[in-house]
């Protein structure tokens, strides 16, 4: 493999941008440019461009690592696995299966994913299973589900985008977020198209807008609800679309009418003028687009929000049309298949729920196991972390560091450390990691294969390009070894190929069908889209498509001979519904969980800067994306500033009833004056997550990140 060109996919957001790979002779890989790959046509962030700096045993971890006397000192393999089956054993023997919990993450490849789903369920008989990824997209899942039946971050190509009239994006920053996908929208301005940005702040993203929104923090669902009545006050209901391909309209209806353009005005702080400028702009081109990121879904309301969006795309027929419809802009890396196969609380490997006899059934057969021994849902991703140490004897956690992430990351640190039990497998020390029983150092990306499916549902192969280095192991591996020593020999092969043609035959027939693709396909194909059912010898592939009703028979050029082709586009013909139709859910507006009031009058909302990822834990270790963004921050008018007497840079209290955070100021008057917003990369006193409210969407179980109360406080020297 050495000094070999090895095309591959960039480690960390949802777009897995292609980059070449090439190790260089002094031990370093040095990234190029790949130009084939249509998502990014070679272009790359500093991320992507920094992510080898991360390979170095100069910031990773080299070794597993035990605690002893309160300290983590390195330790064999073997002591450090039998030390993790011992404390799982202890806790099942002393406490039951579900006292032993498991916390993946978004960052993991399907293979990954889909084996720690299987590892919980088979090895461990535990229901205690969620991951980071319940804090990504999970609303907009709820909502895509209950809508059209089936949740696919983006249900057409990011190509598609240009090629659209009007693009309304709510609540994202992809200009920091995920640079290079701003071109597609960039190049839906050249062509004659408009972009709407909806964001409480003056972002760099909303700086290339045509017409900027900028409503009160947790107002997003009043806001959409406001367009609605507009289109249908001014005779902009696509009428027939509704009769033909929806069912439930006249409820949706009724509830939007009761949101009159004043109401909102008041509600959101977006003027009457403004939102009847936006529905003008959306609906006067034929085809036309609405996207959502984490502003509208982290909330408590998040999967209502998102409903009230695919309403409005519903009523005005931009949904399962060409060039048209409703999209989620993914956050991690993973954060499609990480929930497909198996680590989200309440689903099995190819999107199928947990309680569905069929299904369990299915994968049941599949795993050579009894349906009866699957245990049900469990707890969501907060609910599990809230649980430990009380409920939640132990913990088993991969790629994902809550100490920072979590939404009141203090009493999440807390619970954390009232384990009697953790295990952590991770490239790096994180946050988390430093607080564990036992630590395991894992490969990354450029170490190894596996897929991943990026916020198109395209399934890419991501290849191994140089060898991990000596005493690290995969986490196939960890789980296989594992396995063994909690008495399943079999059922936890360490290939990854091995793993994905298991994960084909368990995702078959489900809603994220993969069984129609294949290692080969993905390198030959450039990524695959899901639904990709496999193919019969005697179907034809038409026939197949026209029973699915999912697909544009323009993109079946070049695929291997006698398969499915894959979906790029969904629901061009029918909705995955009973009956084909989408459905409106009527839906209303209400509060944030935690309104400002005399004591904290302030609205936080949170989020992230173009040079860190996440929680940072990896990021933070390369110098030049500190160089860029060497801290936290919080962002504040300067009307609230001389209010506080603050001066750019002076130290400044962030305080909610969970907890303080201090950083320095930074003055704009690119935030409204009742808003601050902290990035949420750092931890320590600057961590934003001490700040942020649990309080969960009743669906989705999402926490309410983006909205909470607090006051400011002058930091004196």
């Amino acid at each position: 493999m050495q000094n070999s060109v090895t095309p591959t996919h960039c480690p960390y957001c949802a777009l897995q941008c292609g980059m070449n790979l090439t190790p260089a002779p002094d031990g370093t890989v040095e990234v190029g440019e790949r130009t084939d790959f249509p998502v990014n046509r070679g272009a790359l962030c500093g991320k992507g461009r920094t992510a080898p700096a991360v390979l170095s045993s100069r910031v990773r971890l080299t070794s597993p690592l035990v605690r002893s006397g309160g300290t983590l000192v390195p330790a064999s393999w073997e002591e450090a696995l039998d030390r993790i089956a011992e404390g799982l054993s202890r806790t099942r023997r002393d406490h039951g299966p579900d006292a032993c919990g498991v916390f993946g993450g978004g960052g993991l490849t399907n293979e990954k994913a889909y084996t720690l789903g299987k590892f919980a369920r088979v090895v461990l008989g535990t229901s205690q299973i969620d991951y980071n990824g319940r804090f990504c997209m999970s609303s907009a899942a709820a909502a895509g589900i209950k809508a059209f039946g089936l949740d696919r971050g983006l249900p057409f190509p990011l190509e598609d985008i240009p090629r659209t009239g009007c693009v309304i994006l709510v609540g994202s920053n992809l200009a920091e977020t995920m640079p290079p996908a701003l071109r597609f929208f960039s190049e839906l301005r050249e062509n004659g198209g408009t972009l709407i940005v909806i964001d409480p702040r003056r972002t760099r993203t909303a700086e290339q807008a045509d017409l900027h929104l900028a409503p009160r923090p947790g107002t997003d669902l009043a806001l959409a609800l406001g367009l609605l009545h507009l289109v249908v006050a001014e005779g902009r209901v696509d009428e027939a679309y509704v009769a033909e391909r929806t069912a439930g309209w006249e409820d949706a209806r009724a509830a939007a009418m009761a949101h009159w353009p004043e109401y909102v005005e008041r509600i959101t702080g977006v003027s009457v003028p403004q939102l009847r400028e936006t529905v003008r702009m959306f609906c006067e081109p034929e085809h036309a687009m609405v996207l959502t990121a984490r502003g509208p879904e982290q909330q408590s309301k998040g999967t209502d929000t998102v409903g009230a969006w695919i309403n409005l795309c519903l009523a005005t027929g931009r949904a399962g049309r060409p060039l048209s419809g409703y999209g989620c802009l993914t956050g991690q890396g993973n954060g499609q298949g990480g929930r497909e196969h198996g680590q989200k609380a309440d689903q099995l490997p190819g999107y199928r729920k947990l309680d569905d006899p069929a299904a369990r059934r299915h994968v049941a057969e599949v795993w050579g196991v009894d349906p009866d021994s699957l245990p049900g849902p469990g707890r969501s991703a907060y609910e599990l972390l809230d649980a430990l140490g009380s409920d939640i004897k132990s913990l088993l956690l991969m790629a994902s560091n809550p100490v920072v992430s979590a939404p009141r990351a203090a009493h999440i640190e807390e619970r954390i450390r009232s384990l009697d039990f953790l295990a952590v497998c991770d490239v790096v020390l994180s946050e988390t990691a430093a607080l564990a029983d036992v630590v395991l150092p894992v490969t990354q990306w450029a170490e190894e294969t596996g897929t991943v499916t990026n916020l198109e549902g395209r399934v890419l192969l991501r290849k191994q390009a140089i060898s991990p280095p000596e005493g690290i192991r995969s986490d196939l591996e960890v789980m296989h070894e594992l396995a063994g020593r909690l008495g399943v020999e079999k059922g936890f092969p360490t290939d990854p190929e091995e793993v994905f043609e298991e994960l084909r035959r368990a995702s078959a027939g489900g809603p994220a069908d993969y069984s129609g693709i294949t290692y080969r396909r993905l390198a030959e194909e450039n990524g695959v889209f899901w639904p990709c059912p496999a193919l019969d010898p005697g179907d034809s592939e038409d026939a197949s498509l026209d029973a699915r009703g999912h697909d544009d028979p323009a993109q079946d050029d070049g695929v291997l001979g006698g398969a499915h082709p894959g979906t790029p586009r969904l629901f061009l013909d029918r909705f995955a519904t009973p009956d084909g139709r989408a459905r409106f859910v009527p839906v209303s507006h209400r509060a944030i969980a935690e309104e400002p009031d005399a004591e904290y009058p302030v609205l936080l909302t949170t989020g992230r800067v173009v040079a860190q990822y996440q929680s940072g834990a990896q990021t933070r270790r390369v110098d030049e994306l500190n160089a860029a963004a060497p801290g936290p921050f919080v962002e504040l008018h300067p009307r609230l500033a001389e209010r506080l007497g603050a001066a750019e840079g002076d130290p400044v209290a962030v305080v909610s009833r969970r907890g303080r955070a201090v950083a320095p100021a930074r003055i704009t008057t690119s935030i409204r004056p009742d808003t601050v917003f902290m990035p949420f990369h750092w931890p320590g006193e600057g961590r934003a997550n001490t700040l942020t409210n649990p309080a969960l969407d009743p669906t989705s179980r999402m926490p309410e990140f983006k909205a909470c109360a607090v006051r400011l406080e002058a930091v004196r020297a």
